[in-house]
């Protein structure tokens, strides 16, 4: 057994896809698996089963998987001891992003990170909250929408970072666009089109009306927010998005603050408060983070703190 066999393992074991490993680790699929057959003749036991496209951990290999982890971890720390004695932030930085975040914050910190850091260069996948945060193992930040999951990994931390408003969009020609407001129990005698199970901005919008005792109609579900809002235009109901994605919109559609249960719904009604939630940052290997990540991080909370012009 070497230490580098005991590292694609963890790679793997968090992956469960072998081309997926050896792309991080910047390996062949031929050169992981020989080092995975070499260590499972040392080891003595199967350690792992093909299924389908990927690979499932037997007993034996999550036991090992945890210490290859444990391995992991502390060359991530010898790794931030290099870097904050060099004080150079330099390698590889992988972020992922749930769809508000890589689409409407993400772009323009990932540019001026990338004036001030050349050297670093940075991986950033999308998808929903759920796919982002089952992908944590193998990225150094991921950016999130909503309540932070429970079970995440001993070294994962969290940081509250922004505040964010779903809107509920119609088209403009709509009943409900005479209005700047609109309440749950109004919205629930459409038909609503939502976004895939595992959306941040899905969950939030039916716990709302689970709270408020309303079932409404589910007419479609689409991934993607610029699919909600194309079927919307279309005149399939009404949607719901962040009120980020509707700064740019040519007047087709319209944003309606969400209000509380019961108000009236009418422009600038006071009782419409809004259905807001958190974006966060995790921190996935918090215990010994790439210096680049704790730099974009910092570049982060400092955009966030900064005040709106």
């Amino acid at each position: 057994m070497t230490p580098e066999q005991l590292l694609t393992f963890a790679y793997v074991a968090d992956a469960g896809n072998i081309s997926r490993a050896g792309e991080m680790l910047h390996l062949s699929q031929p050169a992981v698996s020989g080092q995975l057959r070499a260590l499972q003749d040392w080891f003595g036991e199967p350690l792992y089963r093909r299924r389908g496209h990927g690979v499932v951990l037997t007993s034996a290999g999550e036991r090992l998987a945890d210490q290859a982890r444990l391995l992991r971890q502390a060359y991530g720390q010898a790794r931030a001891v290099r870097d904050d004695w060099r004080n150079v932030a330099s390698g590889t930085l992988r972020l992922g992003a749930s769809t508000t975040p890589a689409s409407y914050l993400l772009p323009a910190l990932v540019a001026e990170f990338r004036q001030r850091y050349p050297a670093v260069t940075l991986h950033l996948s999308d998808g929903n909250t759920a796919q982002i945060v089952q992908r944590l193992p193998l990225l150094d930040m991921a950016f999130i929408e909503g309540e932070v999951p429970t079970g995440l990994p001993a070294d994962t931390e969290a940081h509250a970072w922004r505040r964010d408003e779903v809107v509920a969009v119609v088209r403009a020609d709509h009943p409900l666009g005479q209005g700047s407001s609109v309440t749950l129990d109004q919205l629930a005698s459409y038909s609503l089109v939502m976004r895939e199970p595992g959306s941040g901005v899905r969950r939030l919008v039916e716990q709302a009306f689970a709270q408020s005792g309303l079932a409404p109609e589910v007419a479609l579900e689409l991934a993607g927010v610029e699919g909600v809002k194309q079927a919307v235009r279309a005149g399939l109901g009404v949607g719901f998005v962040s009120v980020m994605s509707m700064r740019h919109e040519d007047g087709a559609l319209k944003g309606l603050r969400i209000g509380a249960p019961g108000s009236s719904g009418g422009p600038d009604n006071p009782d419409a408060e809004g259905l807001t939630r958190t974006l966060s940052i995790l921190l996935p290997h918090a215990a010994a983070p790439a210096r680049a990540a704790a730099l974009f991080l910092e570049l982060c909370r400092r955009e966030a703190a900064a005040p709106v012009a």
